[in-house]
């Protein structure tokens, strides 16, 4: 029962953040930074859709009760972060991290901010994505008896 809410819940707040995504393309002209804007309207619905998927094949998942939070957890605080940290950048103009979209240095707490984001969340998505080979592994390539 408890694998059913998960992949509920993923599924809710993976369209959370699509319909998110979906609402900062609109403010794209209202950015200083429109680039990393549509950076950010790009990784509220790619994230989105991410935990949606993911919510789907929750069940198949073969791992120990407590993994599976963690990776909730993980793959949850990766999302929001990786459209906070962008659109926090795309307001501001800052993120001297993210160059190749057009940011720039700002303030020195704005910038500890937004790479605290974007380092936790590298951290949280690959160790989650660790964790999900694994239990899809499990999955795959269980014995049938």
């Amino acid at each position: 029962m408890a694998t059913n809410k998960k992949s509920a819940q993923l599924i809710f707040w993976g369209m959370v953040l699509f319909f998110l995504g979906l609402i900062t393309g609109l403010l794209i002209p209202a950015m200083t930074n429109q680039r990393m804007g549509l950076s950010a309207h790009l990784e509220g619905i790619l994230n989105g859709l991410f935990l949606m998927l993911l919510g789907l094949i929750w069940p198949k998942i073969k791992c120990p009760s407590r993994m599976l939070n963690l990776i909730y957890l993980l793959v949850l605080y990766a999302g929001f972060a990786n459209f906070a940290a962008v659109l926090l950048a795309g307001f501001t103009g800052a993120g001297k991290m993210m160059p190749i979209a057009g940011g720039a240095k700002g303030a020195p707490a704005l910038e500890l901010v937004i790479s605290f984001l974007l380092v936790s969340l590298t951290i949280a998505i690959i160790a989650a994505a660790v964790l999900l080979l694994y239990g899809l592994y499990q999955t795959a390539f269980e014995a049938t008896e």
